[in-house]
């Protein structure tokens, strides 16, 4: 949720150059760990598919919104905190707070705020996507509605590339319960397939979760 830049008034960041952010809606709750635990045991257990034909552009990623932003600025938008957009682009923050989940880190720097998918782009190619058609495949990678999109620092981003649960976990493992839950429900959502690895590291994980 954005949140106007404590101390200044309305006229002073116009002054600066600079204009408060609207709010936007919380994103999505993770589902719950019974919710996650039902959904995990009725993932189809698949043999990954081939990764011939993959492109991240085919999920047309950051594409625009409704609203005249792209999805990555309504997401530093909406899990910002003190976010200020600058004023000749409306929809561009300026400056402001992130909060990176998967190492327990803020980030302050607008170009280190990168926006990570729940479910690699690639993992959802060799677990369903390559049959979709173009527009699902750009719902995909612009979804706001499901969990599916978060502040991820550079590092972990980069440590996490297009890796799923059977391979990497966040080193916030506090995280653990809701990253499960979470890419339980988005594979759940989108009728993807899950590997027997990748089941078993999403049962461990749910595991930790109180309730």
């Amino acid at each position: 949720m954005r949140h106007a830049v404590l101390g200044l008034s309305a006229a002073s960041l116009a002054f600066l150059g600079f204009t408060a952010a609207p709010a936007l809606a919380d994103p999505p709750a993770p589902p719950g760990k019974s919710t996650a635990q039902t959904e995990l045991a009725a993932l189809k257990v698949a043999t990954p598919g081939s990764m011939d034909g993959y492109a991240r552009d085919k999920f047309d990623i950051w594409a625009k919104q409704s609203d005249g932003c792209t999805t990555r600025q309504d997401v530093l938008a909406r899990d910002g905190k003190d976010v200020v957009d600058e004023s000749a682009k409306k929809c561009q923050p300026a400056s402001g707070k992130w909060f990176s989940a998967y190492d327990n880190t803020t980030v302050t720097s607008v170009a280190q705020a990168t926006i990570d998918h729940m479910v690699p782009l690639a993992e959802a190619w060799r677990s369903g996507a390559a049959k979709w058609t173009a527009d699902q495949r750009k719902a995909f990678g612009n979804d706001l509605k499901d969990p599916q999109l978060l502040i991820a620092s550079e590092s972990s981003n980069s440590s996490k590339s297009d890796s799923g649960p059977a391979d990497w976990k966040p080193t916030n493992h506090a995280f653990w319960c809701t990253y499960a839950e979470d890419y339980t429900h988005v594979k759940s959502i989108w009728k993807l397939t899950t590997t027997a690895r990748e089941k078993s590291a999403l049962t461990s994980m749910l595991n930790t979760c109180t309730k």
